[in-house]
């Protein structure tokens, strides 16, 4: 009986602490695991009350609740909404460099004396021993990852910062974790888990669709076809919107003739100092920048309802990065439409974006220091030479082959059965072989998606891992009759089901759309087969693993 137990005490949380008379079945599943201390995935759309899966689990478990979010200013918004209601069980206190040291000092008092529940931490805070020795003496009962996505090397937000997530948890007692984001892919699932050592989760996948987006796609032959497709619509909606574009000078050269035009429009790029950036940011969320054209730094901490519309002037890396970026489209639930407009070439543009390979004489050097002893990530930039987010990613590399890990003294260091240097780069080389083998297929889906003739929702999902049985209702493709219900969902293996390869090794079957099936491979990731030759050949068996 404790289930329904749980879901009574929740429901009447919500209701007394945020007025909500009813939580969605996703919602109240994930809260019943977090409330049986279980540690739990939970992936849910903008706007499916994510937050609200551990804040209200949180004012009913005995003990803190920390939480780990990758933007000062996404956790300010969060901690502003709790305290807004003036509740001493949704209370939430802050330490990051924008607090002082007796404002620090303050927030860890508010949690001992019971006065405040839930403590924003950055990660670089937790990685100062005395801060984790202090936070540890608290005793927290729930960790918070939220944009969880940012853990993992497939993510669109990777930070390197947040590899070192899992061994912090460790150091302040290991309490149960909750892992939140609006968008993760099966692989991106896999290294959450993976690298936050998440124990038999709870995972919650559901409801990835948008009704109220309208989404469309355009092959544009020419740059005049795709300036006159942007203008169209503009002129048809003239509600706040993004347009996001491949490269800062685009960014800067599209904004300035956007607002000669007479369309006025701001643009925005990592390139630009914080300040500005910081400005800018404010005044689109005040309604004072109507048209933002971006890189894709614009967008983690949108939190801004009335954005009408989303525009892609170029096909994107991977659906993960798409769906995350229209998704900052109808949070208010009012129509909203998402439009990319591509070309070939833009494929090109995503090839060069991946970038090379790794040294493999940095990585053998890398190892080597390691090797030798451990060593803070400012001392290995400095006997490296290696910059902050290349060094980031060779040791995200060195770890998965087990050539790097955290020590307990808050460094990184070589583990004790580790592979010699040159042994370890090589293994390095290879795995950063197969990421960009996966990459590209990412990418290849993307293109898939812009050029099917069939419902796009069904399409993107399928990349999910989300069966829709039914066409979408709201895409270019259904609102032209071209769609057709998707009663083909069955084929030589069933959807979600384990199969292998003779040359890709492991896979999962995703989807089947037409005559053709897309499988996720470990390997080399996303391949479209057709459906007749793997019947016909026997290209691929079912996998019992």
């Amino acid at each position: 009986m404790k289930l329904p137990l749980n879901s009574s005490r929740l429901r009447r949380a919500a209701k007394n602490l945020f007025g909500w008379h009813t939580l969605r079945p996703n919602q109240l599943a994930a809260m019943r695991s977090v409330m049986k201390r279980r540690d739990t995935l939970v992936v849910l759309p903008t706007g499916a009350g994510k937050s609200a899966i551990y804040q209200i689990p949180a004012s009913l478990i005995p003990g803190p609740t920390v939480v780990i979010s990758p933007l000062l200013a996404l956790q300010q918004d969060q901690i502003a909404s709790l305290n807004e209601r003036e509740r001493s069980e949704l209370r939430a206190v802050r330490i990051s460099s924008h607090e002082s040291a007796s404002q620090q000092a303050a927030a860890l008092e508010a949690i001992r004396d019971g006065s405040a529940e839930f403590l924003f931490i950055t990660p670089e805070q937790l990685s100062n021993p005395d801060r984790m020795a202090e936070v540890r003496a608290l005793r927290p009962a729930l960790v918070a990852i939220d944009e969880a996505h940012c853990i993992s090397a497939w993510g669109h937000d990777f930070r390197p910062d947040y590899l070192a997530l899992g061994h912090l948890i460790r150091g302040i007692g290991r309490p149960a974790v909750v892992a939140l984001t609006a968008t993760a892919s099966p692989p991106v699932r896999d290294d959450i888990i993976e690298r936050l050592g998440l124990k038999d989760p709870t995972i919650v996948v559901s409801g990835l669709d948008r009704p109220n987006i309208f989404v469309e796609a355009a092959l544009c032959p020419t740059e005049p076809y795709r300036w006159r497709r942007l203008i169209a619509l503009l002129r048809e909606d003239t509600r706040p919107g993004i347009i996001y574009v491949p490269t800062r000078r685009a960014a800067e050269e599209l904004a300035e003739k956007l607002t000669k035009a007479g369309f006025p429009a701001e643009f925005y790029h990592g390139g630009m100092p914080a300040n500005a950036r910081h400005e800018l940011h404010e005044a689109f969320l005040d309604d004072r920048v109507p048209i933002m054209v971006a890189t894709s730094a614009f967008g983690m901490g949108i939190d801004k309802p009335n954005i009408a519309w989303v525009v892609h002037m170029a096909l994107p890396d991977s659906p993960d990065s798409y769906f995350q970026e229209i998704g900052r489209a109808g949070r208010d639930g009012e129509p909203a439409r998402a439009l990319l407009l591509w070309q070939p070439e833009d494929i090109g543009l995503q090839r060069f974006f991946s970038g090379g390979m790794p040294d493999e004489k940095e990585l053998r050097n890398l190892a080597a220091l390691l090797r030798k002893e451990p060593a803070t990530k400012v001392t290995l930039r400095e006997r490296s030479g290696l910059g902050p987010r290349k060094l980031g990613n060779m040791l995200a590399l060195l770890e998965h082959v087990g050539a790097a890990a955290p020590t307990d003294n808050h460094m990184i260091g070589s583990p004790r059965y580790a592979p010699q240097p040159a042994e370890a780069a090589r293994a390095a080389v290879a795995e950063a072989e197969r990421q960009q083998a996966v990459q590209r297929s990412r990418t290849d889906m993307m293109r898939a998606y812009a050029e099917t003739n069939g419902c796009r929702g069904q399409t993107l999902l399928a990349y999910f891992g989300e069966q829709m049985t039914d066409i979408c209702g709201h895409c270019d493709n259904c609102a032209a009759g071209r769609s057709q219900p998707d009663d083909r969902a069955s084929g030589p293996f069933p959807v979600h089901s384990q199969v292998r390869h003779n040359e890709w090794g492991a896979g999962l079957v995703l989807n089947y759309e037409d005559d053709k099936m897309t499988v996720l491979f470990d390997e080399v990731g996303y391949k479209t087969l057709s459906v007749r030759v793997v019947s016909e050949q026997g290209l691929l068996t079912a996998d019992g693993r």
